[in-house]
């Protein structure tokens, strides 16, 4: 299995074919694994439930990233070995969604009820349901966590090849921990530090979500300095700005855009910098209305409307739109620079602009 190079008549990457081979191998892992353990006398749910979270929606994002890095970084030969190690990215990606939303006491994702709401209403006949519905998803996303270490060893790489992919993937791990860290202790006490705010941003997700998928990838083609330091200087903006986005949809998006209800994120008190140029900009009133408002886990639609509002008319929410627009640029720029080769780089210019386009 693996995605085929692109001939010299059709020099674009078709992103749905990738796609559709991530998901293929995580659908032949998952199914596997599920197999096994029920020949083996174990619950065969866990990895079902994993099957059924992983394959309800998603945008693929890490796992692309990682084939195109092998492009950016001329890799040459089979991709299927890329293809399995790209796969690994969206099982590590679910394990951390899975605890995320235990984290954030989440109902919903991609539109369907979070793993631990999932279980819980399995077992509803258990008087402590919503517990065991959160451990249960605690130790799903362990083992997803596990199966993504699996599925990058299992990959079918050259030594070499899986000791530089495991430096990679190291760091991405280490940092985005730090990162949900950094979030969870500004989670409802936003205040208006933007710095902060940018801060958590670099680790959640210029780090994780596009640095290290395109470091991973140039990592299995045997990239050298130069293209690391290219594809850094292309992510470091891009996730910025898919982040800053991501903070506008969480608060004024659709149900339908994002799959999650657009509450949560002010009912957690994320501290985003989005309401951290509001709290900046805003008159004594309206900070104390943000201030009351955002991180009450009870707040309804009316009031969150009244913080949208506030949120528009100091200008945060066109502040951001325009950091959106400045580092899609950046990004953009990078890519005139790094000397990728041209199927690369019109690959990363179309995720510049897929990832950050206005959906609200």
């Amino acid at each position: 299995m693996g995605v085929s190079s692109p001939s010299s008549a059709d020099s674009s990457l078709d992103f749905l074919e990738i796609r559709r081979e991530i998901e293929a191998v995580l659908e032949g892992f998952l199914t596997e694994k599920a197999d096994a353990a029920i020949a083996a006398c174990l619950p065969g749910d866990v990895a079902l439930l994993m099957r059924d979270f992983v394959s309800s929606g998603g945008k693929r994002i890490r796992p692309l990233l990682c084939v195109i890095g092998w492009y950016a970084a001329e890799g040459r030969g089979d991709t299927g070995p890329v293809i399995r190690a790209a796969a690994s990215l969206e099982m590590s990606h679910a394990s951390a969604l899975v605890h995320d939303d235990i984290m954030d006491a989440s109902d919903t994702r991609r539109g369907q009820p979070t793993v631990h709401r999932a279980v819980a209403a399995r077992h509803a006949d258990r008087l402590d349901a919503e517990e065991f519905g959160r451990n249960v998803a605690i130790l799903i996303g362990d083992v997803a966590f596990a199966w993504s270490a699996e599925m990058l060893h299992n990959a079918g790489l050259a030594p070499d090849r899986l000791v530089a992919a495991l430096r990679v993937v190291d760091r991405m791990r280490t940092g985005v921990g730090y990162g949900q860290y950094l979030d969870l202790l500004a989670q409802g006490r936003p205040t208006e530090d933007c710095e902060a705010a940018l801060k958590i941003v670099r680790h959640k997700t210029a780090l994780y979500t596009c640095e290290s998928p395109l470091h991973l990838g140039a990592a299995l083609a045997g990239a050298e300095a130069r293209h690391f330091a290219a594809l850094t200087a292309y992510a470091v903006p891009l996730g910025e700005a898919f982040q800053l986005r991501d903070d506008l949809l969480g608060v004024f998006g659709e149900v339908e855009t994002t799959g999650k209800p657009c509450l949560d994120d002010l009912r957690s008190g994320k501290h985003t910098v989005l309401l951290a140029l509001a709290l900046q900009r805003g008159d004594p009133g309206q900070r104390t209305a943000l201030e009351l408002l955002v991180g009450n886990p009870a707040l309804a639609e009316d009031d969150a409307a009244l913080v949208r509002g506030i949120l528009t008319t100091t200008g945060a929410r066109d502040e951001v739109e325009h950091m959106i627009g400045v580092r899609r640029e950046q990004a953009q720029r990078a890519l005139d620079e790094a000397g990728f080769p041209p199927i690369a780089t019109d690959a990363l210019r179309r995720i510049a602009e897929l990832a950050t386009e206005r959906k609200s």
